[in-house]
């Protein structure tokens, strides 16, 4: 029996392209997102047997935790789980209305931890997993007019941390990819302007790319990192060296 992954926002960006990689793998993936978009389907079709959607919202953990118990209940299992989905919104912190603010943390930290708790108690009663957070460089350096996000993000770290050591004795794993600025739907707005400053204070001279990100997370889920807990993985160029 093929081991099973839980991909949290796995119909577009990074979180389809975690998807499209973990089934070529030959890994069972289920996921999660508010609609079922157009890949959503061809891979329910293309992947008959290997692959489980369902609705969820990251500002409704409680359905994100049944979204999380649905694909345990439709596999029975998850053997890593990957929480990629998160949600950006931009301004400034004095003027951010506290519902955009309460709904930032909700989505990019309350959410996941919500469904990394169902995740863990799964891996516990069958032997052992893994556990990914996606976070970002905005929980590493400080960036203008994403405060509520980056401390979200920052938080991510903390439960990396600490669930890696609480939840090493039953052979879990527990990491964080930390993507700097890469294509992608939270980056797709992005004026020229802006992307030519960031591609100048990057030492490597270059956004990155979804794919860059997804050999980071399948490096970690895999036995090359079976010692790796714990840590940080940094994948931005250098920007923040």
């Amino acid at each position: 029996m093929t081991d099973v992954a839980l991909v949290s926002g796995g119909s577009r960006g990074l979180g389809r392209t975690l998807v499209t990689r973990l089934l070529a793998a030959g890994w069972r993936v289920a996921t999660f997102s508010r609609t079922a978009s157009d890949f959503v389907q061809e891979t329910l079709e293309g992947s008959p047997g290997r692959f489980f959607w369902t609705e969820a919202d990251l500002h409704r953990p409680d359905s994100v935790r049944a979204a999380a118990k649905a694909a345990i209940g439709h596999f029975g299992q998850v053997d890593l789980l990957v929480n990629n989905a998160g949600v950006l919104d931009q301004g400034l912190f004095v003027t951010m209305p506290p519902e955009q603010a309460e709904a930032l943390i909700t989505a990019n930290l309350t959410s996941p931890v919500a469904l990394s708790q169902v995740a863990a108690r799964s891996m516990v009663a069958s032997g052992g997993g893994q556990i990914i957070n996606i976070s970002s460089v905005n929980a590493v350096r400080g960036y203008r007019g994403v405060a509520a996000y980056s401390a979200a993000k920052a938080g991510l770290d903390g439960l990396t941390q600490s669930l890696a050591r609480e939840l090493g004795p039953a052979s879990i794993r527990v990491n964080t990819v930390v993507p700097g600025f890469f294509d992608s739907d939270m980056t797709e707005g992005v004026t020229s302007e802006y992307r030519e400053r960031i591609q100048r204070r990057t030492p490597l001279g270059r956004i990155g790319d979804r794919e860059e990100i997804a050999d980071a997370v399948l490096f970690l889920a895999s036995p090359l990192a079976g010692f790796v807990t714990g840590q940080r993985l940094v994948i931005d160029g250098g920007i923040t060296c």
